[in-house]
C-alpha cells in the first residue's frame, strides 16, 4: 500500500496529537506500491504508470510542438524550441562541441525532459510521487548512459586504446602508473555508474520524505495547542514544494550534464 500524503491523511483522519496515537512517520513503506492492474502478466504499480505517462507527455509535447513547424513559431513551438535549444547549446555543445555533439542532442533532450517530468510528479496532486525516487528508474537511465559510454570508447579507440582510455593511461606518470590505472578502472567501471544513478535517486528520495514528514505533521498537529505548530508545518510544506521545483529541474540537468561529460571522455584522446 502506498503512503503518499493523500493516502496517509485518508488512513489517519482520526489520528492527531494528544489523542494517544503516535506520529505516523513515513519510511520505506512510503515507496512500496501494490499493483494497480496487470497487462500481459506484468503488474503495473503507481511509479510504473507515472513513468509511462511521463513518456507520453514528453513524446506528445514535442510531437505537438514540431509536427508542423512554422517559420514564425506559435507559443507551443516557441516553448519546445526554447527547451530543446537550452539542452543543445547549454549542455551538449558546451561539453562536446557543436561538431561532435550534434548527434547526441536528441537523446540528451529526451533524457532531460523525461527525468524532469518524472520528478515533477512529486508535487502534482493525486500523483504526488517522484518516479526517480524508486532506484530502478535512475539505474535504468544510468545503464543506458554507461552502455553508450563504453561502446563509444571502444568504437573510437579500438580494443587496446579503449582500455587505455578507461584506465587513464598516461606513460608520463612513470612508477605510479599501475596504481593510477587500477584506481581509474575501479572508478570508471564501477563507481561512475553507481554515483550517476544514486545522485538522482537520493535527492528525489530525500525530498519526497521531507514533503511527507511535514505534510503528515500538518494534519497530525491539528488538535488543541498543536494547531499553531500545524500552521508552521504547512508553511514548510509550501517552502519545500517551491524548493523541490528547483531540485527537480536541477537533478535532470545534472544527470544529462554528467552523461555528456562521460561521452566527452569516451571521445577524448589519451596518451
Amino acid at each position: 500500500m502506498s503512503a503518499d500524503p493523500t493516502q496517509v491523511l485518508a488512513f489517519e483522519t482520526d489520528c492527531h496529537i494528544f489523542d494517544g496515537c503516535g506520529f505516523p512517520a513515513p519510511g520505506l513503506h512510503s515507496f512500496v506500491f501494490e499493483p494497480l492492474f496487470t497487462v500481459g502478466g506484468i503488474d503495473f504499480n503507481k511509479p510504473m504508470l507515472l513513468a509511462l505517462v511521463s513518456t507520453l507527455v514528453v513524446v506528445g509535447f514535442f510531437w505537438a510542438a514540431f509536427n508542423k513547424p512554422k517559420l514564425i513559431p506559435g507559443k507551443l513551438q516557441m516553448v519546445g524550441e526554447a527547451g530543446y535549444d537550452f539542452i543543445r547549446r547549454g549542455v551538449v555543445y558546451e561539453t562536446l562541441g557543436k561538431r561532435e555533439g550534434e548527434k547526441y542532442v536528441p537523446i540528451m533532450v529526451s533524457m532531460f525532459f523525461f527525468i524532469w517530468i518524472m520528478n515533477i510528479w512529486s508535487i502534482v496532486p493525486v500523483a504526488q510521487f517522484p518516479v526517480t525516487s524508486v532506484i530502478a528508474f535512475p539505474v535504468g537511465l544510468a545503464a543506458i548512459v554507461y552502455v553508450m559510454w563504453v561502446s563509444l570508447t571502444f568504437k573510437r579507440h579500438g580494443f587496446v586504446g579503449g582500455w587505455k582510455n578507461i584506465a587513464g593511461y598516461d606513460k608520463s606518470l612513470g612508477a605510479v602508473l599501475p596504481a593510477v590505472m587500477l584506481i581509474e578502472l575501479f572508478s570508471n567501471l564501477l563507481i561512475r555508474p553507481f554515483t550517476h544513478a544514486v545522485r538522482l535517486f537520493a535527492n528525489m528520495f530525500a525530498g519526497h520524505v521531507l514533503l511527507l514528514i511535514f505534510t503528515i505533521a500538518s494534519w497530525y498537529l491539528l488538535n488543541g495547542i498543536g494547531i499553531a505548530y500545524a500552521g508552521i508545518s504547512f508553511v514548510m510544506v509550501l517552502l519545500l514544494t517551491v524548493f523541490e521545483l528547483f531540485i527537480q529541474a536541477l537533478q535532470a540537468y545534472v544527470f544529462v550534464l554528467l552523461a555528456c561529460n562521460y561521452i566527452q571522455g569516451a571521445l577524448a584522446e589519451h596518451h
